[in-house]
């Protein structure tokens, strides 16, 4: 992601949000677990790319693992040719022009030009199926340490936190308005043990309870509007 408006990204953590961290306004965001808490008024102009399954890898010699819930100045990662990024941006001056320095920028530090591994695409297929990991990993025929690397690998997750999160992703889709959802037969619909399981899982991944849970719109499952201070 790079901040066309101002050259800085920040998040706020801790109780009221109190602890700001700050970053270059060109990163990488790593793959995601947890809900972070970010300032909208950065996204008044912002150029990102949104990565498939498995294609983040092939542009980082960084471990994507590392960069789990972590925002990662390019700096660190592409040198000096993440440090000019957002100029080189500014000054192509056309979404078109820049688009093109984006392409140029990625295809630069291609370092893993194979294709996404076959067997993790076919994991995460299944898991969004509620299939288990377990028997996932059996049915591909790999020992539990050579999944878990594998697919760590490719999409910077453990098989278990991706199913997580994806299964939650899956529920949230289907709610129409949160306030009259039936938790319980969603818990049920989703494959949670019961309602309980379905709150832990929540809280873990978002900081809410579903009682809690009111997105900014019907399209944006995923957001959430915070009061600021």
């Amino acid at each position: 992601m790079v901040n066309l408006d101002e050259d800085e990204f920040r998040t706020y953590h801790g109780p009221d949000c109190a602890t700001v961290r700050r970053t270059s306004g060109a990163i990488l965001g790593g793959p995601n677990s947890q809900a972070s808490v970010i300032d909208t008024r950065e996204q008044r102009c912002l150029l990102s790319v949104n990565f498939k399954l498995g294609g983040a890898r092939r542009f980082f010699k960084m471990p994507l693992h590392e960069t789990h819930n972590q925002l990662v100045n390019l700096y660190q990662l592409w040198g000096r040719d993440g440090a000019v990024l957002r100029e080189q941006l500014l000054e192509a001056g056309t979404p078109q022009a820049m688009f093109q320095v984006m392409e140029s920028a990625l295809l630069a530090h291609l370092v893993h030009p194979e294709a996404p591994d076959p067997a993790v695409r076919w994991a995460a297929a299944a898991f969004e199926y509620g299939r288990p990991v377990s028997k996932t990993a059996s049915e591909l025929g790999f020992l539990p340490k050579t999944f878990l690397r594998r697919f760590r690998a490719d999409t910077g997750l453990s098989p278990k936190r991706f199913a997580r999160v994806r299964r939650l992703q899956r529920l949230l889709g289907s709610v129409g308005d949160p306030s009259v959802a039936d938790w319980c037969a969603l818990a049920a619909q989703f494959g949670y043990t019961d309602q309980a399981h379905l709150i832990h899982d929540f809280r873990d991944l978002t900081g809410l309870t579903p009682g809690a849970y009111q997105p900014r719109s019907a399209h944006e499952q995923n957001h959430v509007p915070v009061s600021a201070g």
